[in-house]
């Protein structure tokens, strides 16, 4: 399987990145995680066939996660999709998705679409298999509002992928990548403790017990960028592939 970073950016688009979004494909599988607002145009930058894309995994309802799938579910209806599409994320991600739609595109969620749209709700340590593609959320530690924040690991094609989604240390980031093929962490600062985020020295003194085979930081604000060459990990950038 590859995974191709869509956009690896934070809120702000520090040092330039586009919003999160994450597209995994391999012989059988086909998803995203994540859609933040800036992921349909650079879906199509890198020539990524939306249509191919049966699954999108959303972490939580910040704008920089979620925000572009109103853009990609009326990108489907303009491309005559017919295939079916499954959105998957925390409690309330129905009632969210007609919000936001509403929001930049008032009825759009009443149009009926060519295609079937499957909204799907995901618990906290319940996992839940799309196809080929095995989902267990986790729950993190991100704040008040836009949640429930769950992170991910997902198990497809023999491989086992983490993703620590937008939160602070907690203690079930380590149920959620040990032993994982590739971990994509959030490295918001670099080690300034603040709230709701991840500093990159607070992971690293955690990643001997997560005993991931393979790390790549995303989510990087200015205060990382600006430290990259000193940095021994492998640190996102937008349109990057890893095969794992």
């Amino acid at each position: 399987m590859q995974l191709r970073f869509v956009g690896c950016g934070d809120a702000f688009g520090s040092g330039g990145r586009l919003n999160t979004c994450f597209h995994v494909s391999g012989r059988e599988t086909n998803f995203l995680i994540d859609c933040g607002a800036s992921a349909l145009p650079a879906l199509k930058r890198l020539e990524i066939d939306r249509n191919d894309i049966d699954l999108i995994l959303i972490t939580h309802f910040h704008g920089d996660h979620f925000a572009g799938l109103p853009f990609l579910v009326l990108d489907a209806q303009f491309s005559r999709r017919t295939r079916p599409l499954t959105i998957a994320g925390p409690q309330g991600i129905e009632t969210r998705l007609t919000q936001v739609m509403e929001a930049l595109f008032e009825h759009s969620s009443k149009t009926k679409q060519r295609f079937a749209l499957n909204i799907v709700e995901l618990a906290p340590e319940q996992s839940q298999s799309f196809g080929p593609v095995n989902v267990t959320p986790y729950p993190v530690v991100h704040g008040e509002s836009g949640g429930p924040f769950l992170a991910y690991r997902v198990e497809a094609e023999g491989r086992t992928l983490a993703y620590s989604a937008d939160t602070e240390w907690t203690e079930t980031l380590f149920p959620l990548a040990h032993g994982a093929d590739l971990f994509i962490a959030e490295a918001y600062m670099y080690d300034k403790v603040v709230k709701n985020h991840l500093s990159l020295k607070t992971l690293e003194q955690h990643l001997p017990a997560i005993g991931a085979k393979r790390l790549v930081l995303t989510h990087m604000s200015d205060d990382v960028l600006s430290r990259l060459d000193d940095i021994e990990h492998l640190a996102a950038e937008d349109g990057m592939v890893l095969v794992f």
